[in-house]
C-alpha cells in the first residue's frame, strides 16, 4: 500500500522515543513531527537519519483506514494500548 498524500498520520499520532534530525529527544504522541513537510510527507524518507522505528512502520489498510482521520483514530488507539 502506497502513503496517502497529504496524511502524516504515522509521523503525528505515535510517540517517538529515538532521537529525529531537529527533535534530539524524539516527539511525544500526538504531535506532528518537525521533519513533515507542507504536503504532510516526510522530509527524511530516504535518509539513513530515519529512525529506524520510522522505516519498520509500514502503510496498511487497518493502519491507514479511508482517511487521515481513521489513521490517526487507530494510531492514537495503538498508543494509548502500548504506552508504559
Amino acid at each position: 500500500m502506497q502513503c496517502r498524500p497529504d496524511c502524516g498520520a504515522c509521523c503525528t499520532a505515535p510517540s517517538i522515543s529515538s532521537p529525529i534530525p531537529g527533535m534530539p529527544n524524539g516527539k511525544p504522541a500526538n504531535t506532528p513531527c518537525v521533519q513533515l513537510d507542507a504536503q504532510q510527507r516526510c522530509k527524511i524518507f530516504a535518509s539513513p537519519l530515519r529512525p529506524k522505528v520510522c522505516a519498520g512502520l509500514q502503510p496498511s489498510r487497518d493502519m491507514c483506514g479511508a482517511n487521515r482521520e481513521q489513521a490517526m483514530v487507530y494510531l492514537l488507539d495503538l498508543e494509548n494500548q502500548t504506552a508504559p
